[in-house]
């Protein structure tokens, strides 16, 4: 609630002003890492609190009704493991409330997710709201298997206590919010899409800026940098175009005919959700062949599995993190095969999924490090990843290549649509046509993600900004190192820093290139 955000603050600033008095210099050099990125922290969760984001705790993208589905996917173990999950659920209500009043607060002073993203956003929550058997929730599924050192009477207990914490309170709590979300918070929410436009938005804006890229970049710069960018890219689409022979109907519409194409053409869509499942576990797969060369690998290793069916209709083509690749098996024919290369690459080795496990694999850390995701590196790296697929060998056909510059492109058209609409008040319309017209992305892909931007303002400048970085670093290792520069060892010193803000990044591999001159 609002009182514990003010709480919140207090610590946050009272932080802030002790680390005023720490002189980085006279730190160590791992300290000054660690000073740096817990700084950047801090300084993100007291701007939030201070702007009252709090107020918007959901996009089109995610929520915090959803989130609770990770909560039944966490490893247990002991009856007390689940006792406390039990716990959590019965406590589902008073979150719920205190989620509603923030969200009553954020329409009041008309800060709130635009109305026009929100077509639809309440089916995740009324597929909980209408169950009539709790047992066929998803937050019931810890107990449908528990684990032999529970007795049986004990296991039968908790089944019944898990049964009566959803019926008694997760399904009412997701009732009460259904009615709030269709009745109060649509009817109420704001008709404009730019973040600028809302009470203190332009102080809004730059801070999500600042968190997601950890730059200090201003909206108009952002907007050329990704408009030279979809320039660039444009022309190495064209080349696989002729590369392919492609005529179109006419020269002018050529490279729109070609996106129709792949849209539209049978041989690029799996027939089944384990066609696509079997596909990325084969890219996947391919790539454990070689990837060994490029970086050193962690212990842990990830499972390919499809988007729980709650929430895959609002989400991306895939997610990747520590110990899972998620595909989304939902509209096939909106799931092209010709993007699911650099999706994967992406989204599990050598992207997240590798990035995350040899994170939690460092060594002696802070935990504010060890559980850090800073978007602008994480993101950076996965699209990073995507381009490292060429070396690795992992596009076979000139439609992989192409489908490679299609995601590429799309975190170019990022960068112009986000501030498009939230600094130059694009309308929902014009950003749809804009990502439409310039990449092979399905419809649904299309608009799911722009309602995504116009939802949650400046997250997607992270991928981008992130990955022109980790190109440029590369480059000039490259350049300073000439055949000293060795691959395997770039990747390792970038990987090894775990989630860190670009400038931090910069200066340890500006330090790691000196110290290869040295060698």
């Amino acid at each position: 609630g609002a009182e514990a955000q003010q709480a919140r603050l207090k610590v946050w600033d009272d932080v802030l002003e002790q680390l005023k008095t720490v002189d980085p210099a006279t730190l160590s050099a791992e300290n000054q890492v660690n000073y740096a990125i817990y700084k950047y922290q801090v300084e993100n969760l007291a701007d939030e609190v201070r702007l009252r984001a709090y107020e918007m705790p959901f996009n089109s993208d995610s929520s915090f009704w959803s989130n609770l589905g990770f909560m039944a996917r966490r490893e247990m173990k002991t009856a007390q493991d689940y006792r406390s999950y039990i716990a959590r659920l019965n406590d589902v209500p008073r979150y719920f409330d205190q989620q509603t009043a923030n969200m009553r607060a954020g329409l009041e002073r008309g800060f709130s997710v635009p109305r026009a993203v929100l077509e639809g956003r309440d089916v995740s929550i009324s597929t909980v709201a209408e169950l009539k058997d709790p047992g066929e929730s998803p937050l019931y599924a810890p107990f449908r298997k528990l684990p032999a050192s529970i007795p049986a009477d004990e296991q039968q207990k908790l089944r019944e206590e898990a049964r009566q914490a959803i019926g008694g309170s997760v399904i009412p709590a997701f009732g009460k919010l259904l009615a709030f979300f269709r009745e109060e918070y649509v009817p109420q929410a704001r008709t404009t899409l730019a973040a600028e436009k809302m009470p203190g938005g332009k102080a809004f804006y730059r801070q999500q800026i600042r968190e997601y890229t950890t730059l200090d970049m201003s909206p108009q710069q952002i907007h050329a940098l990704g408009l030279s960018e979809v320039n660039r890219i444009q022309q190495e689409m064209n080349a696989i175009i002729d590369k392919v022979g492609f005529k179109g109907s006419s020269e002018q519409t050529r490279f729109a005919d070609f996106l129709e194409f792949l849209r539209t053409d049978p041989q690029f869509y799996a027939k089944t959700p384990e066609e696509l499942l079997w596909r990325a576990a084969w890219i996947s797969k391919r790539g454990d062949g070689v990837i060994g060369k490029f970086m050193t690998l962690p212990r842990a290793r990830f499972t390919i599995v499809p988007v729980p069916p709650d929430i895959a209709p609002f989400w991306t083509a895939g997610r990747g993190g520590m110990g899972t690749y998620w595909v989304n098996t939902y509209n096939l024919p909106a799931r092209p095969l010709y993007n699911l290369p650099a999706l994967t690459l992406h989204e599990s080795d050598p992207g997240h999924a590798l990035q995350g496990a040899l994170a939690a694999e460092q060594g002696e850390q802070p935990d504010f490090r060890r559980g850090a995701y800073i978007s602008a590196y994480g993101e950076g790296w996965g699209l990073y990843s995507e381009k490292l697929g060429i070396e690795m060998g992992i596009y076979e056909t000139p439609y992989e290549d192409f489908g490679r510059l299609t995601y590429e492109m799309w975190r170019a058209c990022r960068l112009v649509i986000d501030t498009g609409v939230h600094h130059y008040g694009w309308s929902r319309e014009r950003a749809i046509a804009y990502l439409r017209d310039h990449t092979a992305l399905s419809e649904h892909e299309v608009t799911t993600e722009v309602d995504r931007y116009i939802s949650w303002p400046a997250q997607a400048l992270s991928y981008k900004l992130g990955e022109i970085t980790i190109v440029k670093l590369r480059a000039q290792a490259e350049k300073e190192l000439g055949d000293r520069f060795d691959v395997k060892s770039f990747h390792d010193a970038v990987l090894k820093q775990g989630s860190v803000p670009l400038p931090v990044l910069e200066s340890q591999i500006k330090a790691y290139i000196e110290e290869r001159k040295k060698a």
